[in-house]
């Protein structure tokens, strides 16, 4: 008798094991749409077996926050996720100059797609407050953060109460830049130029930081035939993509002269999915805050001349066709 109870036992933990390892990571989505932040939306929100999205907050960033705020409703709205509220946050940086990125996203924050108000409203309260109580209130390091504008939400939560951070499981960020240079200015990424003095304080406080870059995101560009991966998809969500990256890419293949263009924010979205798909290393990172012409750069210090502990996860390499094969099984999910 003891045995075959033993087994169900066993059997019984190995389930309760399994389902705690199959349970969604709960995630808060801080974000400035944006195009590509358009595109990291659709790739969370089609996939509610991973990511138990609690919330997007918006902040001011590729373009001004009454922006953000509404094409962040417009993407849950295209996504049939109209569920998961819509906090706006921050309005300007802690400290510097606010800055925009209309050349890159347009006056909308969104080319390629006509633009309307959602029907559905923000949710009552503002997104730093948001952050707030529900960090302060969570399960020790139980709740992920990414991260696809400037950091300045969460920094503005952390000074207001530093203790919430027992709250973060780990903060996941689109932003940075070393061994590709800076999309900005020659060395910073605009999410870490928009506010430096921000990611600074993150930074400082201790979180579980994995940085996704420009090295990595300017490695998944799409191509002709990427797009048409996309496009075959053949739904609402698909065109909307696909009209979306047409007319952002232009900028970037531009500039650079690339064969295609990044879609740097569902990055994060992907790494948070599949991170078999990426790969990097610990490293000491730095943010510079000093006026100049190396403001907003990351210093990342990726041999360790420094001699001075790793406090986030550099991430340099990925697979982009594994991405634009998972970007586009998960917009065949929506509608």
């Amino acid at each position: 008798m003891l045995k075959p109870l033993l087994q169900g036992l066993t059997l019984m933990a190995a389930a309760a094991i399994n389902s705690l390892q199959a349970a969604p990571r709960e995630l808060i989505i801080d974000t400035d749409p944006g195009a590509d932040d358009v595109v990291a939306l659709f790739l969370a929100m089609a996939s509610p077996d991973e990511l138990n999205i609690r919330a997007i907050t918006t902040v001011a960033g590729n373009v001004r926050l009454e922006k953000t705020a509404r094409n962040a409703r417009l993407a849950r709205e295209w996504a049939g996720r109209e569920d998961i509220p819509v906090y706006a946050g921050a309005g300007r940086p802690l400290v510097r100059t606010p800055i925009y990125a209309a050349e890159v996203h347009g006056e909308e924050g969104l080319t390629g797609v006509p633009v309307h108000e959602p029907k559905k409203p923000l949710a009552d309260g503002n997104a730093v407050q948001y952050l707030v109580d529900t960090l302060g209130s969570a399960a020790p390091h139980s709740i992920t953060v990414a991260m696809l504008g400037p950091q300045t939400n969460l920094a503005l939560a952390l000074i207001q109460r530093p203790e919430i951070a027992q709250g973060i499981k780990e903060v996941v960020v689109m932003g940075g830049a070393h061994f590709n240079g800076g999309n900005i200015t020659p060395v910073a990424e605009f999410n870490l130029y928009a506010d430096p003095h921000a990611a600074e304080v993150v930074l400082a406080s201790g979180v579980p930081l994995t940085y996704l870059p420009l090295d990595v995101t300017h490695k998944l560009l799409t191509s002709d035939a990427r797009l048409a991966q996309l496009a075959a998809v053949n739904n609402h969500a698909s065109q909307l993509v696909v009209d979306i990256l047409k007319a952002y890419i232009k900028h970037d293949m531009d500039l650079y002269g690339m064969p295609g263009g990044p879609v740097h924010d569902a990055s994060v979205i992907a790494y948070l999915l599949k991170p078999e798909l990426f790969s990097g290393r610990r490293i000491h990172l730095s943010v510079d805050s000093r006026e100049g012409p190396t403001f907003g750069q990351t210093v990342a210090d990726w041999y360790g001349v420094l001699k001075q502990p790793a406090n986030v996860l550099w991430i340099n390499q990925g697979d982009a066709q594994g991405f634009f094969d998972l970007l586009s099984a998960r917009l065949a999910r929506l509608q």
